[in-house]
């Protein structure tokens, strides 16, 4: 199987560490193979040891997800609590809809939704053993909803996740390369961040699409839409892109960094963080139109960020959520 090269890459940081194993409480029964295996996630002793990929805000709670179906959950942003899950699929991607309703996705072609704030979740798709990686999920409203991954693969859901049908976005190689990250916008606009410095952009909320090639050569992976409607991308080797006109033209931003960036965020104050492999951060005290690079001490591999009234939370794929 293929993965798309964010995911071999936070599997990397991951090998550094010891085995995952070493983290999991000891429970009756667990490691057997007992008939309901890859039904439920296992169980961390210390929750905020779960190696995480992704993370959202629902209300004044902080949901993040990642490896072994973990998700855990926060309202203080300090302590953390594991979720109820029924799967073992890698968790990539977490949308939450309003304080209580979300979706999550990841392989196999892995739905799992919540009606409770993410406390519990049952699984809306599973493809167990097919090759099939969804990399971000999206929905406009309770009922329609959008979720991407590997080779073109777009997916739409018109009954808030209960069943679900293939299409193709756009024509053309364009329409089968990876499609990593959704990033919404005001009045309808919509883009899916992809491989190979492509965009591709709706206007009508999904309805249809047509595909943007940037001068960037490699994968975007992550993007936001900022207070004053600019858009910004970033993705692998730090490459780092914005748009003033709502995703119809890109300008490169000098990053500092060849170290490729996994999360953007932007804070009360308007100033915007952009967080990657290595330790990487990048400031910008001018609503994203120039960055200053920093690089943690501790070079964590921070994978997502999560802006908070009392500092950004940033998960790690080796296990560590960090507040800053």
């Amino acid at each position: 199987m293929k993965f798309p090269f964010k995911i071999l890459a936070l599997a990397a940081s991951l090998a550094l560490l010891a085995p995952l194993s070493a983290q999991l409480a000891a429970a009756p029964g667990e490691g057997k193979a007992a008939p309901d295996y890859f039904r439920s996630a296992p169980h961390l002793a210390v929750p905020t040891k779960a190696p995480i990929y992704a993370a959202a805000r629902a209300g004044e709670r902080t949901i993040a997800v990642g490896d072994y179906g973990f998700v855990i959950y926060s309202d203080d942003g300090e302590r953390f609590v594991q979720a109820e899950v029924p799967t073992r699929a890698p968790l990539t991607s977490v949308f939450f809809l309003d304080a209580l309703r979300g979706w999550a996705a990841g392989h196999d072609g892995t739905v799992i939704a919540t009606v409770d704030g993410g406390k519990t979740w049952s699984v809306l798709r599973e493809m167990r053993g097919q090759d099939q990686v969804l990399m971000a999920i999206w929905f406009a409203d309770a009922e329609r909803g959008l979720a991407v991954g590997q080779f073109g693969l777009a997916l739409e859901t018109r009954d808030g996740g209960k069943s679900w049908s293939e299409r193709q976005l756009v024509d053309g190689e364009a329409g089968e390369r990876h499609l990593l990250s959704i990033v919404p916008g005001r009045d309808g606009l919509l883009l899916v961040a992809a491989e190979a410095g492509t965009v591709l952009r709706s206007t009508d909320a999904g309805q249809s699409w047509k595909a943007i090639q940037t001068d960037n050569k490699g994968s975007f992976w992550a993007g936001a839409e900022l207070a004053d409607g600019s858009l910004l991308l970033g993705g692998m080797r730090g490459h780092l892109y914005r748009s003033t006109d709502r995703g119809e033209h890109w300008t490169h931003l000098a990053s500092g960094t060849q170290q490729s960036l996994t999360g953007i965020a932007q804070h009360a104050d308007g100033s915007v963080r952009a967080v990657g492999l290595a330790g990487t951060t990048l400031l910008s005290k001018d609503g994203g139109q120039s960055f200053e690079t920093v690089v943690r001490p501790d070079r964590l591999a921070v994978t997502a960020i999560v802006p908070l009234a009392k500092g950004d939370l940033m998960f790690s794929a080796v296990g560590t959520v960090v507040r800053d």
